[in-house]
C-alpha cells in the first residue's frame, strides 16, 4: 500500500498525512491498522441482532478513525449510518452496505 493507492481509493491523503504531523509512514501505519479492525464485523453483527446501542458505539468509533484519516469513501457512509443509529431511525441497510464495501476495498489495498 502507498499513498497513490489510497488516492485512487478516494482518500484525501494530503489532509490525512497533515493530521499525522506530515509523517507519511505514520499515516500509512494507521490506515493499515484501521483496515485490520474488527469493528466493521461487530457493527454489522450488532445491527443484525438489533443491538442499536452497541451498533452506534461501533459506528461512532469507525467514524472517528475514518474521518481523522480522511478515508472519504468509508467516512461518508459511516457518518450517515452513525446518525441513523443515533436517531434509531432504521433503514440501516443501504449505508451499512456502502460502508462495508468501502471497508472491504480498503482492506484489499492494505493487503
Amino acid at each position: 500500500m502507498n499513498l497513490d493507492d489510497l488516492r485512487e481509493y478516494g482518500a484525501d491523503v494530503d489532509t490525512g498525512v497533515k493530521r499525522c504531523a506530515n509523517k507519511e509512514t505514520l499515516y500509512l501505519k494507521l490506515v493499515n491498522k484501521a483496515a485490520q479492525s474488527e469493528e466493521m464485523d461487530a457493527l454489522e453483527n450488532s445491527i443484525a441482532s438489533g443491538d442499536i446501542e452497541a451498533a452506534f458505539g461501533y459506528a461512532h468509533g469507525l467514524k472517528g478513525v475514518a474521518t481523522n484519516l480522511s478515508l472519504t469513501p468509508l467516512s461518508d457512509p459511516i457518518c450517515e449510518l452513525t446518525e441513523l443509529l443515533r436517531a434509531k431511525a432504521g433503514g440501516y441497510d443501504s449505508s451499512m452496505a456502502e460502508a462495508k464495501a468501502a471497508f472491504e476495498n480498503l482492506k484489499k489495498i492494505c493487503d
